[in-house]
Order: structure tokens, then C-alpha cells, then sequence
């Protein structure tokens, strides 16, 4: 038995095809196929029902799979002890990040991100905060950028900012002549929102404390994009929250639409998440401190209420 072998096996797993499994291993399909073989035979059992169409893991196969992926994990994982002991800042790194940052966040440090660290190849997804967790439990992330607390035992949190709420309120809207406002002022009968699945919605709801108990008769509005809420709301739909980063690049027609909150303003927590195993901790400080760095000069507000990105 080899990592080989169970590397190809949970490739298999993956896939549910040895032909996408090959590509994905980069080896011929024969080559896999007589590897997976050779682990059958010595180990007398069958991993894959080939019967079935997509291949399917046998019961005992589901458990190997199991195992199979501690195996290859910790072995991985002695390359990154000795990349840590020797300092060494390099190597891919997979990262994952939620929709409502990615857009803001992600051109602001990755530039100087790849300047001071070129040994790095940051291999970058847009994904929601469910995938993200599947994806780190499962190997396929190394850390992940997402609104926090997670409440998640498995998962390790170091914040990078507190990014407040901000108002949009177009000029038709019961609150436009508020300077200022205050929580007490949201009623999610007159908001947009992002589609279910999108933790900054979440965050709304929870801030609204409310669920919506009406709906509009002629029609309600969800989006999954913060651009297209932004949008709707120009048209005079309703109003709408946006994360403050989402704010700095908005012309000066629509920057007179913003309304801040009295304090303390809400706020999301921003962190760099992983697994609590993780040993790539020299990729994920660097990442943190250039994170870090750059957005200080980008938020200022001090006095800001965390508001939970779990479903209520």
C-alpha cells in the first residue's frame, strides 16, 4: 500500500470516475486503474462497485476512503513542518472567499500580497461560507476568508477587520431625510436583500432581529449580488445595507444615498479561518499581516456592535 495508491483512491471517491480521477492525477487511466487493482487484491476486498454508473465506494470502501484521507493529509503535512522549520514562504496555498468580500478586499492586497511573497502560488476561489467549511474539513482548503464568529470547533479564527454597515437609501424612502440612523429604524418589509446562502444576509436579518412576517403584494426582491441590490434600489424599490468597503468606489450621486449608523455602528467581523490542524501558519501570518496592514488605512471606525453571520 502507498500515499500513491490512496491519493488515486480518493481522487476515485471524488470524481466517481477513474477517466476524470487520471486527469485529475495526472496519469493515464490504465496507470490508475492497475494501481487501484493492485490495492484491491492486496487487501482481498473491493474499494469501487464499477457496476454501478457513476462508480459508487462499497461499504467497506467508504470506510478506507475515511481513512485514506487522515493518511494522506498527515503525510502532506510533513512537507509543511519542514517548511516551517526552515522558514520558507512558498508552495501553493488554497484559499477560499466569501462573495460579499472577494469584490472589495481582494484587489486591495493581493498585488502587494504576490510583490512580497513571489514563492507563493495563491490559488483563489469565490465561494459561499457553508462551501468553505465543507472544503476546509475536507481538505481542499487551506484557510478561507469569511464573516466571523463560526462558532465551529474544528475551525481557528484570527480577525482581520471589523467592516460596519452603511445604509443605501434611495430619495423615495421613509428615511431619507434621517442624517443619521438607528437600528431601530430597519424593517425588512421595505429592504433588499441578498439571496439565502449569502451570510451577509444573515447578518441583516439578525440585525433587523426580525423575519419578514409580510410580503409586498406585488413583488419581492433578493438578489445575489451587493451591485444589483444597489441597482434595484436606485430604481426605488427599497432600501439596502452595504458592508462599508462596498462603499469607498461609489460615484457621488449615488455616495449621497449613504447613511451611516449612530453608535455603535453594526459591523461584521472579517477573519482569515482554517483548520485547526493547519501547519502552512507562515503563509497564513503573511497573509493576516498584509490583510492587515492595508485595510487600516482603508476603516476607521472604532466603535462598532459585531453582528452574528450564523441563521437565526
Amino acid at each position: 500500500m502507498t500515499i500513491t495508491q490512496l491519493k488515486y483512491v480518493l481522487a476515485i471517491a471524488e470524481h466517481k470516475n477513474f477517466t476524470k480521477a487520471a486527469e485529475k492525477c495526472f496519469v493515464t487511466q490504465p496507470t490508475l486503474s492497475t494501481q487501484i487493482q493492485k490495492l484491491e487484491d492486496q487487501l482481498d476486498i473491493q474499494i469501487f462497485d464499477r457496476s454501478k454508473k457513476p462508480i459508487e465506494l462499497t461499504d467497506v470502501g467508504r470506510k478506507i476512503v475515511q481513512q485514506a484521507k487522515n493518511i494522506v493529509d498527515e503525510s502532506d503535512r510533513i512537507q509543511d513542518i519542514v517548511d516551517q522549520q526552515k522558514g520558507f514562504i512558498g508552495g501553493e496555498f488554497r484559499i477560499g472567499i466569501i462573495p460579499t468580500v472577494m469584490p472589495t478586499l481582494l484587489p486591495m492586497f493581493l498585488k502587494n500580497f504576490i510583490k512580497k511573497y513571489p514563492k507563493v502560488q495563491l490559488k483563489i476561489e469565490e465561494l459561499t461560507t457553508e462551501e468553505i467549511i465543507t472544503r476546509i474539513m475536507d481538505g481542499h482548503l487551506d484557510a478561507a476568508i469569511a464573516a466571523t464568529p463560526l462558532e465551529h470547533d474544528s475551525i481557528k479564527e484570527r480577525v482581520l477587520y471589523f467592516e460596519p454597515f452603511v445604509g443605501y437609501i434611495p430619495n423615495d424612502h421613509r428615511l431619507k431625510n434621517k442624517k443619521k440612523i438607528d437600528v431601530a429604524d430597519l424593517d425588512l418589509n421595505d429592504m433588499l436583500l441578498l439571496e439565502d446562502g449569502h451570510c451577509f444576509r444573515d447578518g441583516v436579518i439578525n440585525l433587523c432581529k426580525v423575519f419578514k412576517t409580510t410580503e409586498n403584494e406585488q413583488f419581492q426582491l433578493e438578489s445575489g449580488s451587493i451591485e444589483t441590490l444597489v441597482k434595484l434600489s436606485n430604481e426605488g424599490l427599497g432600501m439596502t445595507l452595504l458592508p462599508y468597503l462596498n462603499t469607498l468606489d461609489l460615484n457621488e450621486k449615488m455616495s449621497s444615498m449613504l447613511h451611516h449608523f449612530n453608535d455603535p455602528s453594526p459591523a461584521r467581523e472579517v477573519s482569515i479561518i482554517y483548520h485547526k490542524n493547519e501547519l502552512k501558519m507562515q503563509i497564513i501570518d503573511a497573509l493576516h499581516n498584509v490583510i492587515s496592514g492595508v485595510i487600516r488605512g482603508a476603516i476607521a471606525f472604532q466603535n462598532v456592535e459585531i453582528i452574528s453571520p450564523l441563521p437565526k
